[in-house]
């Protein structure tokens, strides 16, 4: 057995503290990220920004997140996880409670800028994690339950953050949102890492780096397109539905439970039956369609327009959960263990472009077009990249 190898097999495992504690974290991080994803956009509407701006608030959260996300490997390499981990969390805590001074646009985007550094370093430092705390065959169910631990946050805060804000108000909101990462950051000491073995660095030649970057290129292009998808449908929900009320909260808590069943079951098929790679054309199409259903519905009232809302969301969410654990898994594989923080940084910088874009370059589709246009734009994305992802399914089948 190799040293790498070895390093690998002593990695504590889905059971370990360390492994547990590195999920609460997240959870925690995620939860102040998710409270405030459609809520921001709608404070900076009742200031009157327009469509645009309102969706630039998570633009520059993302722009700045991904910005931050391809330096983080490095950062890894020379301060450590638990380092990048703890001061993200902070920087993505500590100055959310300005959003309350007012909803004027030039504060909004400033916030976001810096709380987006922090969630690039969470992000990375977090999904990192995964792969350095587990051996490899238990990497499909370490990335659900990852998956499970950032998505239970969306699954009950994303709803809740847009109907807390009609009781509570806005500041309160955001002081909360603020103070769950930060408290978090207690979390990150216990976390042990398990020191990389000297022959983990990476001695790939250029031609297998050029296969493995052509290995990734489904996954990643599969984790944008679907990334958009939901980036899109969370943040101008609450704008595109004709009669909110009840809706909207249904809505999202569908998208959300639907990614997390669908990663859910990703992994279980990715560590117990082999189809590593195998599964992220499903997760495409079902997210087409979803849109496809969005598209339809947007600004329409009545009961059909009302479960193509809800339904179209749920096959958004479980096309995408799918997406994320089977494209990890794959990138993971392709980078081999001296590239894991790469591997994650290119994971990652694929799903909050695709939010950033989904808010803002949809926003752009939507201010003149509408929001049927938009998400319209959407499906057609998705389809587009079908014939890249079915490639990856080919090579992944032939090996």
């Amino acid at each position: 057995m190799s040293l790498s190898a070895a390093t690998r097999s002593a990695a504590p495992g889905l059971r370990s503290r360390s492994f547990r504690l590195m999920l609460a974290a997240s959870f925690a991080g995620f939860g102040g990220y998710s409270l405030l994803l459609p809520v921001v956009p709608l404070w900076a509407s009742t200031g009157g920004v327009a469509e645009f701006g309102a969706g630039a608030t998570t633009g520059v959260l993302m722009a700045s997140t991904v910005g931050t996300q391809l330096g983080v490997p490095w950062l890894l390499r020379r301060v450590g996880h638990r380092a990048v981990l703890a001061a993200g969390m902070v920087l993505l805590g500590a100055p959310t409670p300005l959003y309350a001074l007012a909803p004027e646009l030039p504060l909004l985007l400033g916030v976001s800028l810096v709380r987006g550094v922090g969630f690039g370093l969470l992000t990375v430092a977090g999904s990192a994690l995964i792969a350095e705390l587990v051996p490899s065959a238990e990497l499909g169910r370490a990335s659900a339950r990852y998956g499970l631990a950032v998505g239970l946050p969306q699954l009950v805060l994303l709803p809740a953050g847009v109907s807390v804000t009609a009781l509570v108000g806005f500041g309160p909101l955001f002081v909360v949102a603020g103070v769950l990462p930060v408290v978090a950051v207690l979390a990150v000491p216990w976390i042990r890492v398990p020191r990389r073995a000297e022959a983990a660095v990476d001695e790939t030649t250029p031609a297998q780096r050029w296969t493995a970057m052509r290995a990734a290129a489904g996954p990643w292009l599969a984790m944008l397109t679907c990334s958009i998808a939901q980036g899109g449908l969370i943040t101008f929900l609450p704008l595109a539905i004709a009669d909110p009320g009840l809706l909207l909260p249904a809505a999202l808590l569908a998208t959300t439970a639907g990614a997390l069943l669908g990663r859910l079951a990703a992994g279980e098929l990715t560590d117990r039956r082999g189809m590593a790679g195998r599964l992220m054309r499903v997760g495409v199409v079902l997210s087409a369609v979803g849109m496809v259903a969005e598209a339809l519905a947007a600004g329409s009232s009545g009961a059909l327009a009302a479960l193509a809302v809800v339904g179209g969301a749920a096959l958004v969410g479980l096309g995408f959960g799918v997406v994320q654990n089977d494209s990890l898994v794959v990138m993971f594989g392709s980078a081999g263990a001296a590239g894991y923080g790469a591997a994650s940084a290119a994971w990652n910088i694929a799903y909050d472009t695709g939010t950033g874009v989904g808010a803002t370059g949809l926003g752009a589709v939507a201010q003149p077009l509408g929001f049927e246009a938009a998400f319209g734009v959407s499906a057609a994305l998705l389809a587009l990249i079908l014939p890249t992802v079915l490639a990856t399914h080919r090579r992944t089948r032939g090996r």
